[in-house]
């Protein structure tokens, strides 16, 4: 049956459904992370960022399209969380302010719509990359204008649209080398067009496959006020097991053959690393909530069954705060706005701790694998409690993120655009408290040039990149960006990323940031092979804390 017309409540079905299918499929997506690390995290940004916008659009009761895609288009926005979850909220600003007035919309002002969430989004990027979401969501918008000229059908528009689309994700390692060196297309890209794929099952009335994370949430067997009632009668200090630990093991066939799961097994096996502990299995996942001291260790066991995805850990001594209504003193704010507030993003309660000691007013927990949203960093910006805000996001795919959040509050705030933790930490020892906001932010970000970056985490699964060969469960080392070590042994990783980033006659002081599951040992080794190898480097060690990367080095 054709549709001439699409109304506001059929839109709002699309959305819905639109959601649904990201939801069911993020797992799929973020297995398209281009690097073998243990963080792809595109599917679960477009999905958090998604739902937000559903969620908002279950709240239109009016049948007006411009309405359901104004209310849309706010929740994308602060619901936004990496890159893509950023990209995704602008291409539905743009379609929203396209049909603001309308009570409906024929295909000519679909076609519209869609060229001006192009647009939008295209803007929003300082340099647009083709062979992602950018790519797709602009292919698919011309074949719209093509396909409005000959058909006045919404059904007929929409299917040309997504066939359109999905080739243009065909053709995405065709534009990004490392798409097709790895062997996957475009993950954001993907991510559009299995919101468009929703769109069009709705609009048809079509069912659309489910997946295992159909089963039963976590979200669905914790809530808040599981959290509340173990808190309110106690004092902070008196938590034992600190980080609310929820995560997914997909199980994999090869690591099944000598690690045979066993729930019950399994279960008793975590329960004597915290408590609060729940485990759910079906054939494909194991899901898992514990209150733990040490996450990565629960991690760890998990990965003896197959690869982690959906990981999300919480401080609770910090929620615990703010749940109950204590305040440890030195986190009280003045009722005089200071001149100038500083808001970074960590993970890890040794760098977070870090940042504070430099002068960072508030500190996100966040990064890897847990992107704060836009309206996450909004209100740590007014929780700063200042005239003027400096933004630190220390990961690149935060930095979209807070480049929107300063849109969206009402006094001077600016982004310093450091893309990991060493460029946050530079930048944040040339903060003058003293000097005004502009001079602040081109002097903190020129610091973040003099820094480098290195990281050691471990592959999730095999792949060839920069002409190495991977296997899952090798270590890497990572620089600035690039796969610059590979080995099996985490010592021998270690000591040849060191050599590629340390210069013997320009650095000066190398930084480790010990992880949660490095060693002290490993730590004192790194230590004495510097010494060794580079007389005049001084050594400074922290203990970050840090999920996921065993260390995380600074070169200065």
């Amino acid at each position: 049956m054709a549709i001439q017309k699409l109304n506001g409540k059929d839109f709002a079905q699309m959305v819905l459904m639109g959601a649904n299918h990201l939801s069911n499929q993020s797992q799929m997506i973020d297995s398209l992370n281009v690097f073998p690390v243990p963080d792809g995290d595109t599917g679960t940004n477009m999905n958090l960022t998604m739902t937000s916008g559903a969620k908002e659009v279950e709240k239109v009761t009016e049948d007006h399209v411009g309405e359901v895609a104004a209310s849309f288009a706010k929740g994308l926005l602060m619901g936004a969380r990496g890159n893509s979850g950023v990209i995704l909220s602008q291409i539905f600003r743009g379609f929203s302010k396209s049909v603001e007035s309308k009570e409906s919309l024929t295909v000519s002002d679909l076609g519209e719509a869609l060229e001006a969430g192009v647009e939008t989004a295209y803007k929003a990027v300082m340099k647009p990359v083709e062979g992602t979401i950018l790519t797709v969501a602009k292919d698919a918008a011309k074949q719209g204008t093509i396909t409005a000229k000959n058909t006045d059908d919404v059904i007929e528009f929409i299917e040309e649209v997504l066939k359109e689309a999905k080739a243009s994700l065909d053709r995405t390692p065709d534009l990004l080398p490392v798409l097709k060196e790895v062997g996957v297309v475009d993950s954001g890209g993907q991510g559009l067009v299995t919101v468009y794929e929703g769109f069009l099952a709705s609009l048809k009335g079509e069912e659309l496959p489910q997946t295992s994370a159909a089963a039963p949430s976590i979200d669905e067997m914790v809530s808040a006020e599981h959290h509340k009632m173990h808190q309110d009668f106690m004092n902070t200090e008196d938590i034992e097991f600190g980080y609310c630990t929820e995560f997914m093991v997909k199980f994999e066939e090869d690591k099944l053959k000598d690690h045979p799961f066993d729930e019950e097994e399994y279960r008793n096996t975590l329960s004597e690393h915290g408590d609060s502990l729940l485990v759910v299995s079906d054939d494909d996942v194991v899901k898992v909530h514990i209150h733990t001291e040490y996450p990565g260790e629960t991690m760890t066991i998990g990965q003896k069954y197959g690869s982690l995805i959906n990981i999300k850990i919480e401080n609770m001594r910090e929620q615990h705060t703010s749940i109950v209504g204590e305040k440890p003193k030195k986190e009280e704010k003045p009722a005089k706005k200071i001149p100038l507030g500083i808001v970074t993003v960590a993970m890890g309660e040794g760098i977070k701790e870090m940042f504070e000691s430099l002068g960072a007013t508030v500190v996100i927990e966040g990064g890897q694998t847990m992107n704060p949203s836009t309206q996450d960093i909004v209100e740590a910006v007014e929780q700063a409690n200042a005239e003027n805000v400096l933004i630190l996001p220390n990961n690149k795919n935060i930095v979209m993120a807070a480049e929107q959040a300063c849109e969206l509050v009402d006094f001077p705030t600016k982004v310093v655009p450091t893309k990991t933790v060493p460029q946050g930490m530079s930048a944040m020892l040339m903060f003058n408290p003293e000097g005004d906001l502009e001079a602040n932010q081109a002097e903190m970000t020129e610091a973040t040039n003099h820094v480098k970056t290195g990281q050691v985490t471990y592959a999730v699964r095999d792949t060839s990149i920069d002409g190495k060969t991977i296997k899952e469960g090798n270590f890497m080392g990572i620089q600035d960006g690039d796969i610059e070590a590979v080995n099996p042994d985490k010592m021998e990783t270690v000591k040849e990323l060191l050599k590629n980033m340390i210069d013997d006659e320009e650095d000066e002081i190398v930084t480790i940031l010990q992880g949660e599951e490095a060693t002290d040992e490993e730590v004192e080794a790194i230590e004495s092979f510097i010494e060794e190898e580079y007389d005049e480097i001084e050594v400074e060690i922290h203990k970050g804390n840090q999920p996921i990367y065993s260390f995380i080095f600074s070169v200065e």
